[in-house]
């Protein structure tokens, strides 16, 4: 099917796919994309934009720059075309109904300067001008740098390059540190800071990536939904009862909920439950870097309970948060005992038992929801593989070939088992280097990131044998930063989370191949993956300060990666 419509663009009958593709109560926008020579632009973005609503729908152009836009949007709308190294082309449009059909081609002017090429690119190719140590065993080489200092946010966007001098850059080293238990300052927080200041120093950086369009994108539409006064929308999940996404803010204290159907998302707040700002933090006092955070619970990670409830990891109040679809309501938290702090990623098991890992305790926490009784395991001691003493148990993963519970370490480079019955732990060292977030496939297969090296491993569980996937490297060395992932239960396809290229990916097992989608906004960063239904693959996108993403809120973004291919 994907030949035959690229055949139909290649004879330049645009007009013929529209009219047999075309599907009902929808307006649509068509035309091609080109350079300045008259040549086509290949996976252009096209982009429009309800303002006011906050709503967007993308899509991108084929091989010979054609693109069609359906669009359920009216009233007067942005239309932006965007292509690698191209200035922004943008207009206004108007919509009246759905019987409205608009014809809009473009010819892109290209990019000039060296400034305005450096200004359009990613994060990623600037954090690459930073003159990283070479020696493999030396504290900063750049995927111990990727694996720290990435973790939370991007480095070498707008928001992070800015030029300051070493002694301005220590602050927020020693700053950062703290928050993971380093409070001593020592000549490692002054080495990190000169490279910083050496690194981002106003220059246009000189890589100039290449970005391969694939046919697929041709066939691929992008839904955005403004998240207002969002803080840090983390992860989303697509109830399985409902159809609702629901995405906690783990800056906002609460849960946005949004119906894809109408377009419209509403926030609860989460109670207060007598929890001071900083949370459990502000409690213990320590350490002292994270009671100033204006945070009381901060939901990060949630999942969905055997009972259609929502069960959710409070960072900060040490706790887990219970949102009941049904009622579209809190129920009190159930507290974490002790001294766990910052429960993390959350998953569910077959009989129905929460799993969740302990960032600040290095723990697994498991939670019986009918009783509410809450069972900490300790982890193997921790061995870093960089400067800051934490490993940060991570992910998490329920096996679907035996039930057993497997989890990451991200700074620790470990990944390990647990016995579900017996709790009994089991540590490997990780097949890939700064193992994020993992996930199982229906088939037993267990898929897992590996954010510093930007590879993806594929493990099977059962005989232990390991096959490690290289992400695609649009520049020398520039490799992304994989996030999390989820297997996609119509395709069994892996889809890629990514922090610092400005793309998301999809990883084809059969043919062992990347498709890589460039994000319709600069400065993206998305969370875990969810599934609707029919298809669509939906996430978060928001970097830390949200701020940072282009326009200045988090979003919700659904990628139909089978868009007119009926």
């Amino acid at each position: 099917m994907m030949r035959e419509k690229f055949a139909i663009s290649r004879l330049g009958t645009l007009a013929i796919a529209v009219a047999l593709a075309l599907p009902a109560g929808a307006a649509t926008i068509s035309g091609k994309v080109t350079d300045g020579k008259g040549k086509p632009v290949p996976g252009a973005i096209v982009r429009l934009s309800d303002v006011q609503a906050g709503r967007s729908e993308s899509v991108y152009t084929d091989r010979d720059g054609h693109y069609v836009l359906d669009t359920s949007l009216t009233g007067e709308l942005r239309l932006r075309v965007r292509g690698h190294y191209f200035a922004d082309n943008q207009k206004m449009v108007q919509i009246k109904g759905d019987s409205d059909r608009l014809a809009h081609s473009v010819a892109l002017e290209a990019l000039k300067t060296d400034q305005a090429i450096s200004d359009s690119l990613a994060a990623s190719y600037h954090f690459n001008t930073l003159p990283f140590d070479t020696e493999e065993d030396a504290p900063f080489t750049r995927d111990k740098f990727q694996l720290e200092c990435l973790s939370c946010h991007q480095l070498g966007n707008p928001f992070t390059r800015i030029v300051r001098p070493a002694d301005s850059w220590e602050q927020s080293v020693r700053r950062m540190h703290a928050y993971m238990g380093a409070v001593n300052v020592t000549e490692k927080d002054r080495r990190r800071a000169e490279i910083f200041a050496e690194g981002f120093d106003g220059k246009p950086t000189e890589l100039r990536p290449q970005f391969p369009a694939d046919d697929a994108l041709a066939h691929t539409k992008i839904y955005e939904y403004q998240l207002p006064a969002s803080g840090v929308p983390h992860d989303a999940h697509v109830h399985s009862r409902d159809g609702l996404v629901y995405t906690v803010d783990q800056f906002a204290d609460g849960m946005y909920v949004t119906d894809l159907k109408t377009a419209q998302t509403r926030f609860v707040p989460q109670p207060e439950e007598g929890m001071p700002l900083g949370g459990k933090f502000t409690k213990l006092g320590v350490p002292p870097a994270m009671n100033k955070i204006n945070v009381r619970h901060g939901p990060h990670s949630l999942a969905e309970g055997q009972d259609g409830k929502l069960y959710v990891t409070n960072s900060f109040s040490g706790s887990i948060g219970i949102f009941d679809p049904a009622t579209q309501k809190w129920e009190a938290s159930v507290p974490l005992p002790g001294i766990a702090i910052y429960p993390h990623t959350i998953r569910v098991d077959a009989e129905g038992v929460l799993w969740f890992s302990i960032v600040g305790t290095e723990q697994v926490g498991r939670l019986e929801p009918k009783s509410g009784k809450v069972t900490l395991i300790d982890l193997p001691a921790p061995t870093p593989v960089a400067i800051t003493p934490a490993v940060l148990t991570y992910g998490m993963a329920v096996s679907s070939h035996d039930g057993s519970i497997w989890y990451s370490r991200l700074w620790g480079n470990k990944i390990g088992r647990i016995d579900a019955k017996t709790l009994e732990v089991t540590e490997i060292e990780s097949p890939v280097f700064g193992p994020r977030r993992l996930r199982f496939a229906p088939d037993g297969i267990l898929w897992q990131t590996g954010y510093a090296h930007g590879q993806i491993a594929r493990i099977d569980t059962k005989t232990m044998d390991v096959k490690v996937y290289d992400m695609p490297e649009f520049a020398k060395d520039a490799r992304p930063g994989p996030y999390s992932l989820n297997i996609s239960p119509d395709t069994g396809d892996v889809w890629v989370n990514e922090t610092m290229t400005d793309h998301v990916y999809r990883f084809v097992p059969a043919e062992e191949r990347f498709i890589a989608y460039p994000a319709p906004l600069r400065g993206t960063y998305t969370r875990d993956v969810s599934f609707t239904d029919d298809g669509l693959v939906c996430m978060s996108n928001n970097p830390i300060p949200v701020q940072a993403l282009e326009e200045f809120t988090g979003v919700l973004m659904c990628i139909d990666p089978n868009y007119r291919q009926q």
